[in-house]
């Protein structure tokens, strides 16, 4: 796991994830140590965490389902 340091947080960046998708894991400010995740597609973001997870390995795991969502339109309308 690669890890970037900006003056005003810590952004992750996660390896594993599937081309063409990049999972960013983020620490959010409230509430704090909590984590949340953003989904790019060729750099494009295409979707964001709406809840706040415990952990950065929770998080990750979270983003996952939702490329395999993508991946297979389970879940679209």
């Amino acid at each position: 796991m690669a890890t970037v340091s900006l003056p005003w947080h810590t952004v992750h960046m996660s390896i594993d994830a599937p081309h063409p998708y990049s999972i960013t894991i983020e620490p959010l400010k409230k509430p704090e140590g909590h984590f949340g995740w953003a989904l790019r597609k060729h750099g494009k973001l295409t979707e964001r965490s709406d809840r706040a997870f415990t952990s950065e390995a929770k998080a990750h795991e979270s983003a996952l389902k939702a490329i395999e969502r993508e991946q297979t339109g389970f879940g679209s309308r």
